[in-house]
């Protein structure tokens, strides 16, 4: 399972998009708990977040019962900060005393966290810039920590690109002393652009960059 195989390469916690019988992503219940057991099984004491994003469910109000019926809770669970509903879900997150991880991937998200009050009850901050450009996303990333540190959250960072643009953001991160993320979700390539085989070859690439 490619869920251990990372771990084996050194990823310290796993990102999981749960799908259904018919091979869509999913929110529904039943299809995140089977997913959650699955990788406990293989990888137990490991942290596993589930993804909230609206390309899953655009609908917040769907979603957010969505979530309120979750049987089987994962430890932490992103939720993008520029996204319809999200404060409301993530009350309901901590509600449930599910770990949230607050997804930046702008600048103005990032503005809106620092001045929303749910920043104080979050586990992590995710940056995540989507420039394509390296240049571009490593700037970005700059400005979003920036502010940040201006609003005087102290959260752990988790940073991460798209793309080739990634491994730039990666680095950079690296250098600041922040976490950083990678998978299949997030990037194909390798740091010399080379296509990744798998998860396990982007977490071993990771891992290679934090030695």
């Amino acid at each position: 399972m490619e869920a251990r195989a990372a771990v084996t390469v050194g990823a310290k916690s796993l990102h999981l998009h749960p799908f259904d019988e018919n091979g869509r992503q999913t929110l529904a219940a039943e299809s995140c708990a089977k997913a959650l057991r699955t990788v406990r099984n293989t990888c137990p004491r490991v942290p596993i977040s589930l993804s909230t994003s609206a390309d899953i469910e655009p609908d917040p109000e769907r979603r957010h019962k969505l979530v309120a019926a979750w049987t089987e809770l994962p430890d932490l669970v992103t939720a993008n900060q520029g996204e319809k509903g999200i404060h409301g879900l993530c009350e309901l997150l901590v509600e449930r005393g599910i770990g949230i991880e607050a997804g930046l991937l702008s600048l103005d998200n990032a503005y809106t966290f620092v001045e929303s009050e749910i920043a104080s009850r979050c586990e992590r901050v995710l940056v995540e810039p989507l420039d394509p450009d390296p240049n571009d996303a490593v700037a970005h990333a700059e400005s979003i920590e920036q502010t940040l540190d201006a609003g005087g959250i102290q959260l752990e960072q988790v940073h991460h690109g798209d793309g080739i643009a990634s491994w730039a953001v990666n680095r950079r991160a690296v250098a600041r002393g922040h976490g950083i993320r990678t998978g299949l979700e997030d990037t194909t390539v390798l740091p010399d652009g080379r296509p990744a085989r798998d998860n396990r070859e982007l977490v071993a690439a990771a891992a290679s960059l934090l030695e």
